[in-house]
């Protein structure tokens, strides 16, 4: 049986690939890897986004929600709400386990996909 070690790469489907690109790019500030037509890589830590124009119908819709993980979330919320990213609400606690406080918060891209923020800090 395989084991599976690690998620190596999460696909976004997107309506216009050239917004999207400069989105995650220049609002996110990820690194593009490389892009082709219908295609575009980018690097988050280890983990491949790719952000593609669906090939057929059936895949057209938001995708999953996309955790990105942030050593201070207020500071990044403020920073990309001034890049012009749109939040849904404000950074939260979200729950408390012992010491450890789980933040998030949530925002749309250029495609109507709803991602967060999440900060995990020690109270």
């Amino acid at each position: 049986m395989t084991k599976i070690q690690n998620v190596g790469q999460i696909g976004v489907p997107v309506k216009d690939i050239d917004r999207a690109i400069a989105f995650y790019k220049d609002i996110l500030a990820l690194p593009l890897l490389f892009s082709m037509e219908t295609m575009a890589f980018f690097e988050c830590n280890g983990l491949r986004l790719l952000l593609s124009l669906p090939e057929q119908e059936q895949f057209v819709h938001p995708s999953s929600v996309i955790y990105f993980q942030v050593a201070d979330i207020k500071e990044s919320y403020q920073g990309l709400v001034e890049k012009g990213a749109v939040f849904i609400d404000e950074p939260h606690i979200v729950a408390k386990m012992g010491q450890t406080e789980t933040w998030m918060t949530f925002f749309k891209d250029t495609e109507n996909n709803t991602h967060a923020l999440m900060s995990e800090v020690q109270s």
